[in-house]
């Protein structure tokens, strides 16, 4: 998960482990992702979808209850060091603090903007999970080890390849992976740049194409995103440590929510299926539970994991239950409620005045600003 200033990598340590583990995995139940169900709910017909610019709720159409909530987490966004915050029900802003239209990197925000790009792939079948590393041809400085190789596409994006080969930048858990050549493949969640640097190689590989192309005509395009510029974008980090390079993007928050209400409305925009809702449902649906999480920190935070999405473990009671969120760095967020039909931005902008050891909007922090949001009566039909 996200963390405020890079980790150091992992020591490379070749055990023989990796050869008893490769003889003993038959022995071994692996821990895979189900079968991704249907989509939970069918997206909504009242949902407005933005043009070229976003539509708001009219105030009039707000009852007191809601006006009250609304300026409750204004003022409470006014603590925080939030640079901005988009709230956005049934597809028309509910709410908007500070500049949404500043454009800054949002570091982790990527990878769940890449498990949304493979959709369509994996659709068409030129994306297939269950190929490994050595179907791929995917290798890295100094090599892969036997057993890392065996990895599969599925295991990059469920953070379970068993591969700590130094990533080519930091904030990840790598200073606390095992053994090289220790764990198996599948068996065994640590949030691993690598992991997620190797799954933008093998997508730029099984398709053809470059992730920020990809993105630009796939998603940027049909969702007229307001603030996207292509130009800004290429893949970034240290090659002396490894040669799959992260993939940062620089969104706005407004641009933020529309990717959010992409997810909401199951992949569908606007009479056009932009992401199957098959895989909307598949990388939404948990495949690590917080407490199967390694290292013990990361565990406690409570939240669960998908293909490259967090997902909340929220009692049913909870405003928030049900929900998951993209999640970056010094506190971007994107978080989805079906329930409540709501998607919610936030940023923290990055850097500084030319500052990246900067205070950040934790979690915490966010999720109470979003429970306050997504418990104001501002729907047809909410109690006061």
């Amino acid at each position: 998960m996200p963390h405020p200033n890079p980790t150091p990598p992992a020591k490379f340590v070749r055990t023989l482990c990796g050869v008893a583990l490769l003889l003993l995995a038959s022995a071994c139940t692996a821990v895979r992702p189900a079968a991704s169900p249907p989509p939970s709910s069918s997206p909504s017909p009242s949902t407005a979808f933005p043009g070229a610019s976003w539509e708001a709720t009219p105030e009039a159409e707000q009852a007191p209850a809601c006006r009250r909530d609304l300026d409750a987490t204004h003022e409470y966004l006014r603590t925080l060091d939030t640079t901005a915050l988009m709230a956005v029900q049934d597809g028309r802003v509910l709410l908007a603090h500070g500049p949404v239209e500043a454009v800054s990197i949002v570091f982790s925000v990527r990878k769940s903007v890449l498990a949304m790009l493979y959709g369509k792939y994996v659709a068409s079948g030129a994306i297939d999970l269950d190929r490994t590393l050595a179907d791929l041809n995917i290798d890295d400085t100094g090599g892969l080890l036997p057993v890392e190789r065996q990895a599969t596409v599925r295991d990059l994006l469920t953070a379970r390849s068993g591969v700590y080969h130094a990533a080519a930048n930091g904030g990840d858990d790598a200073v606390a992976a095992p053994a090289r050549g220790s764990q198996v493949p599948g068996r065994y969640f640590l949030y691993n740049n690598w992991d997620f640097n190797a799954a933008g190689t093998a997508f730029e590989r099984m398709t053809g194409r470059g992730i920020y192309q990809a993105f630009a005509d796939d998603l940027a395009t049909p969702l007229q995103l307001e603030d996207f510029d292509a130009s800004r974008h290429v893949r970034s980090g240290d090659a002396r440590r490894s040669e799959h390079l992260a993939y940062p993007f620089f969104l706005s928050t407004r641009d933020m929510a529309r990717l959010g209400l992409l997810m909401q409305q199951q992949g569908r925009w606007r009479g056009q299926q932009l992401v199957p809702a098959d895989w909307v449902a598949q990388i939404t649906q948990q495949t690590t539970p917080a407490s199967a999480m390694h290292p013990a920190h990361t565990a406690r935070r409570g939240f669960g994991y998908g293909y490259l999405w967090w997902l909340l473990e929220e009692p049913p009671g909870s405003p928030l239950s049900g929900a998951y969120m993209a999640w970056g760095v010094h506190g971007q967020y994107i978080l989805v409620v079906p329930k409540r039909q709501l998607v919610i931005a936030h940023k923290r902008q990055v850097p500084v005045a030319g500052d990246w050891n900067v205070s950040w909007v934790g979690p915490k922090a966010f999720l109470h600003a979003a429970r306050l949001l997504a418990a104001a009566p501002c729907r047809a039909g909410d109690a006061p």
